[in-house]
This record gives C-alpha cells, sequence and structure tokens, in this order.
C-alpha cells in the first residue's frame, strides 16, 4: 500500500491507496474542494470567521456540506473544513477506481476499503493516548472518523477532552460534531451525546484523562501501540507549492 504525505497551506494530509493513480486523484480531490471554500470566503469573509451556524451567499457541494454539518451541531461551518475536504478526496479516490482510499487530514478521517483498517487514537499526554485502535471492518460507503481535542493541535477549542472521535458516513457531520462535543463535554456533563439521537452520527468516544466514555455504536476497540511517527503533522516547507512524501510500506499502519 501506498503512503502519502500531503501538505498545502492549512491542509496536511496521509493518503493510503493501493494505486499511484488514487492517490493522485485524492490529492486533485482535496484541492478542487479547497478551492471551493477558498471562493467562498472571497465572496463571503464572514464564512471563515463565524463559530455559529451560517449560510454563505456563495458556495458548491463542499461548502453545502459545511453548512448542513454546521446547522445540525450548532457550530460555525469552519469546524467541518478538514472533514469536508477529506471527503471530497475520498470521493475522487473512489471515482478513479480505488477499492481501499483513505485520508486523514490532520485527525480527520474519510475511508472507504475492501479490508480491515487499524485507526489508533492519539489523545496526547492522557494514560489512553496511542494504547488504543479502532477496527475498522470493510466499508463499501465512505466513512468519517473524526477527532477534536482541546489539548493537542493548534484548532480553537472551548473544552477539555483530550479526544473526541466521532464517527458517521457523513464526514462533515462527524467533524462538526467533533468539535460540538469536544467544546463542552465533561466527565459529569455528558448530556450533549443524548442530542444525537436520530442524527446521521453513529458513535463517539471520549478520552479526559482517565475517563473513557462511548456513545452509540463504535467499532471494535483493541490494545495497540501507535507509532506516533506515523500520526498526520505539518513539516518544514520552504514555498508555498503543495509538498509531497512518499513513504512505501505492505501493511495498513495505526494511525
Amino acid at each position: 500500500m501506498i503512503r502519502r504525505h500531503f501538505q498545502y497551506r492549512e491542509t496536511i494530509a496521509t493518503l493510503l491507496a493501493d494505486e499511484e493513480i488514487h492517490i493522485t486523484a485524492g490529492i486533485e480531490g482535496m484541492l478542487g474542494a479547497r478551492r471551493e471554500i477558498e471562493q467562498c470566503i472571497a465572496h463571503d469573509p464572514f464564512f471563515v470567521i463565524t463559530y455559529e451556524p451560517y449560510h454563505p451567499s456563495w458556495g458548491g457541494e463542499t461548502v453545502s456540506r459545511m453548512v448542513a454539518a454546521a446547522d445540525g451541531a450548532r457550530v460555525g461551518p469552519m469546524a467541518a473544513v478538514a472533514g469536508a475536504i477529506a471527503w471530497a478526496g475520498v470521493e475522487a479516490m473512489v471515482n478513479a477506481g480505488a477499492d481501499c482510499a483513505v485520508i486523514d487530514n490532520g485527525g480527520d478521517i474519510a475511508l472507504t476499503s475492501d479490508r480491515p483498517i487499524r485507526v489508533g487514537i492519539h489523545a496526547g499526554t492522557a494514560p489512553l493516548s496511542n494504547q488504543l485502535a479502532f477496527i475498522i471492518p470493510p466499508q463499501e460507503k465512505i466513512l468519517g472518523i473524526c477527532t477534536s481535542s482541546a489539548t493537542v493541535g493548534h484548532s480553537v477549542s472551548f473544552g477539555v477532552a483530550d479526544a473526541v472521535t466521532v464517527f458517521s458516513h457523513d464526514i462533515a457531520a462527524a467533524d462538526a460534531w467533533a468539535t460540538a462535543i469536544c467544546n463542552v463535554i465533561l466527565p459529569d456533563r455528558t448530556e450533549i451525546l443524548q442530542t444525537l439521537a436520530g442524527s446521521s452520527i453513529d458513535g463517539v468516544m471520549v478520552i479526559i484523562g482517565e475517563q473513557q466514555i462511548c456513545w452509540g455504536d463504535l467499532p471494535p476497540l483493541v490494545k495497540a501501540h501507535v507509532d506516533e511517527e506515523l500520526i498526520t503533522r505539518g513539516r518544514a516547507v520552504l514555498t508555498g507549492a503543495p509538498q509531497y512524501t512518499s513513504v512505501p510500506g505492505d501493511r495498513t499502519p495505526d494511525r
């Protein structure tokens, strides 16, 4: 399986596929989604700064997905940006004929696969960090696995959770809800999870320190050793051009 690091401006992603043509398609799909979002921001700059649901004056399919996700989770549409871009990339890979297509866009994953995939859980300095992995069964439909954290990364969060991982076939919704849940959930304050009943969200796992909170239907969870070298993160670049790095390998790694 080919493993490719891709970095362009704010987008920092890892792509997995069996063939180079599928990697290329995924990158093109992500860049196309980015262009649409950038055009929306140019037409309506408030879209990029609001923390509340908002309907911009312009947008295509990716923007519409972000808007719908934000409406459901009651957050700003940019809370769904990474998941929406990953979704567009995997769709492009599937359209190019990929049977296995994975994009991890900075912790927000879209995937479809003809084989089981292990997805590791990184939760910063929490005791459970890098100790667990989900076993994702083969997926014919694109699945979203999106994670938000108040203690890892640069994204704005108003909460304390080390990791909130949300599963949904609506990848933008998974991303938006991960943010919304992470903003408010506490060990003794989990009411927001009850609002997910009847939504597009399948399951949620939360890690706060030593505590683990689960809701809904989750894939099997197993003990694992997650190699931190495989975590998607930014690398120093010299220009604004897209950066690509290939890492060959014949197994599906933990994230």
